[in-house]
C-alpha cells in the first residue's frame, strides 16, 4: 500500500490520481491531505520542497514528484499505458507531456502573482511573460490536438485545462475549439476525468 500526500485541487496530484486509475493500481493509494501553506503539516519533512504530489511507500521510502511517482507507478502495474519504457516515441511523449505541464506550471504562477502580493507589487510584465507560455503552448496543441488517449500526454492536457477551467487564468476556450473538443470526447470516453474534477 502505498500514500499519496496531495490536494484535491492539485493538478499534478490529479495527474498521479489518473495514471494510478489508467494502470489499475487505485486500490493500493490512501490519499492523504496536504496542505503546504501549513508549515506544521508533515510534508516538509516528506518532501523538503513542500510540495505535491508526494508518494511514501510503506519501507518509509519517500517518491516526488508527480512524474518520478507516475514512472514508479508504471512500473509496480508492469506496464507501458502512460509511457513506452524506451525508442523515440518515449521520448515524443515525454515532451508533449512536459509542454503540457509547463502550461499548467505558467498558469499556477500567474495565479501565484496575484495570490502572493499586493495588487500594487503585481508584476505586469511577469503576468505577460506567463501568459505568452500558455498561449503559445496552447496553439502547439490546437493545430495539432493528440489521439484520444489517457497516456502521460492526455493525462498532463486533461489536468492543465481542469486548473484553467477552475482557476480561470486565462480565457483559453474561446481560441481552442479543436481542444474544447477533444477534452469532450476525453470526458466522454473516461469516467475517471469526470471523477478527479475538483470539487465544486
Amino acid at each position: 500500500m502505498f500514500t499519496l500526500r496531495t490536494s484535491l485541487t492539485s493538478p499534478f496530484g490529479r495527474k498521479v490520481r489518473i495514471g494510478a486509475g489508467v494502470l489499475g493500481v487505485s486500490e493500493q493509494i490512501t490519499l492523504v491531505h496536504a496542505d503546504t501553506l501549513d508549515a506544521t503539516d508533515t510534508l516538509r519533512t516528506q518532501n523538503p520542497l513542500g510540495k505535491i504530489p508526494c508518494l511514501l511507500l510503506e519501507d518509509g521510502t519517500v517518491i516526488y514528484d508527480s512524474w518520478v511517482i507516475l514512472e514508479f507507478l508504471q512500473e509496480q502495474a508492469n506496464s507501458e499505458a502512460l509511457l513506452p519504457r524506451a525508442g523515440l516515441e518515449r521520448y515524443r511523449v515525454l515532451t508533449q507531456a512536459k509542454l503540457a505541464d509547463g502550461i499548467a506550471d505558467a498558469a499556477l504562477l500567474m495565479m501565484y502573482e496575484a495570490r502572493f502580493r499586493e495588487p500594487e507589487q503585481m508584476s505586469r510584465r511577469w503576468l505577460d511573460h506567463q501568459r505568452g507560455k500558455v498561449e503559445r503552448g496552447l496553439a502547439v496543441f490546437e493545430a495539432n490536438p493528440p489521439e484520444d488517449k489517457l497516456d502521460l500526454i492526455g493525462i498532463s492536457l486533461v489536468c492543465m485545462f481542469g486548473y484553467l477551467d477552475w482557476r480561470k487564468p486565462v480565457a483559453w476556450r474561446p481560441n481552442h475549439p479543436n481542444l474544447v473538443a477533444w477534452l469532450e470526447r476525453m470526458r466522454a470516453l473516461y469516467p475517471i476525468i469526470n471523477a478527479t474534477a475538483v470539487p465544486e
